[in-house]
């Protein structure tokens, strides 16, 4: 499978809580314009597609386009339109393809999402975050919920999915504010709802309030009571968790997401956006080029490689100011800004940890071979296979559950201590 990413970094304003790489400005400099995003954007398609070709990529057509940010939905429908145009151009597109947008409430209406509609777009995903308006103020959102069941009704009426955003543990929410949240999401009759857990870093400026005691720091047994409530909801409602944050009705689940969390190949396009390439061979490509990154960093690129076997996975990703961004591109340079090699021990450790926060669980089997596979590639021999008799701890804690067919899944409390699951793996693995 191959996904897309497009990164679009601008927003009217910032919200309190946001550390995303996103600008105010609606200029800023070396053709990074509102204005002028798209074309920018597809002239790093362009330079993408034939880095991929002179590397020895071959991708399938592309299986999901996301648009995140960021506010996509700032731009001008037609400028979505032609993105999603030139990727359908540039790699193809599947034709059971997910096309999705994010979406702030406030910058949508029934002509826009109609315009998306009927330029290809599958899904729009609301940023709704909560449905009580202190918590929205808190947030320094400037929607109310009127506009996102707005917005879920012109989607309904287009033939678009629609998907929520919800946030909890924000200061001052109560467990009362975060039920009324949860069922009004429910309410809105969506198939799929995202509730994240609020993370405060310390740079943003609801991390300086709370640093300043003028905000309370969200509460971590607080949040674990939160999550509680909402897959309860939820599970009442018809939507079943399919990853740790993120549930849906059967059918309904991200695809794009769940790429993700599968390890699959995608392009990350616009400034900070990151790629991620799989280990390929030779056989597979026999006259590909190395995707190791060059030693002490950089971009392979920039890096004039030779023509070698490939023996590792990469990821690299853009530069992050849009100015410098653009710079590279009016260059006609991959506008990336580093990269690294991920080596079997690393790839050992992503499947382990994105495995543990799915429903499908994590395959037992496919973690051995990797086991295997990083031992043979001089990886220190100090990997271990893991034994259904070394999870018999973990399962009477209730932490997880394993199937007839090898696969761990996470129970709800084994979810609410995903990291300490995760590392107790990594200690029977020896990574």
């Amino acid at each position: 499978m191959f996904e897309v990413y497009i990164h679009v970094p601008f927003c009217l304003r910032r919200c309190g809580y946001c550390d995303f790489n996103t600008y105010t400005a609606t200029d800023l400099g070396a053709g990074a314009s509102r204005g002028n995003y798209a074309n920018m954007v597809i002239r790093e398609m362009k330079l993408t597609k034939q880095w991929q070709l002179d590397h020895g990529i071959a991708e399938p057509p592309v299986s999901t386009v996301f648009f995140g940010g960021g506010t996509p939905t700032i731009l001008a429908a037609r400028d979505l339109v032609a993105m999603l145009d030139a990727v359908r151009k540039i790699w193809g597109i599947a034709p059971d393809a997910e096309i999705t947008t994010e979406a702030n409430p406030d910058t949508v209406n029934e002509y826009y999402i109609n315009e998306l509609a009927a330029g290809g777009f599958t899904r729009v995903s609301f940023g709704m975050q909560s449905a009580v308006p202190h918590v929205l103020k808190t947030l320094d959102r400037t929607h109310t919920p009127a506009n996102v069941a707005a917005g879920v009704n012109a989607a309904n009426k287009a033939g678009l999915r629609s998907s929520v955003d919800l946030i909890y543990g924000a200061p001052g929410e109560s467990l009362d504010d975060w039920r009324t949240s949860v069922t009004t999401a429910i309410d809105l009759g969506v198939n799929h709802i995202s509730a994240y857990a609020l993370t405060v870093e310390p740079t943003t400026k609801m991390g300086r309030q709370i640093a300043a005691g003028t905000l309370p720091k969200p509460n971590d047994d607080d949040e674990a009571a939160k999550y509680e409530i909402a897959d309860d909801l939820f599970a009442a409602a018809g939507l079943e968790w399919y990853e740790v944050s993120n549930w849906a009705r059967p059918g309904y689940e991200s695809q794009h997401n769940l790429g993700y969390w599968r390890n699959v190949d995608w392009a990350g396009l616009g400034p900070g956006a990151h790629s991620h390439y799989n280990a390929v061979t030779e056989a597979d490509h026999p006259q590909s080029a190395s995707l190791t990154a060059p030693a002490g960093g950089g971009c392979p690129a920039d890096a004039g490689l030779g023509v070698v076997s490939v023996s590792h996975g990469l990821r690299s990703w853009d530069i992050a100011h849009p100015r410098l961004w653009g710079t590279a591109i009016n260059e006609n340079r991959v506008p990336c800004a580093d990269s690294e090699t991920i080596t079997p021990e690393e790839n050992l450790e992503e499947l382990i940890m994105l495995g543990l926060r799915l429903h499908e669980g994590l395959d037992l089997d496919r973690i051995n071979r990797a086991i295997n596979d990083a031992v043979m590639s001089s990886t220190p021999q100090t990997l271990r296979n893991v034994s259904l008799d070394q999870l018999a701890p973990m399962i009477s804690e209730g932490l997880i559950t394993v199937s007839d067919n090898h696969r761990v899944v996470p129970t709800r409390r084994g979810r609410l201590l995903n990291d300490s699951v995760i590392e107790q793996f990594f200690d029977f693995v020896g990574v």
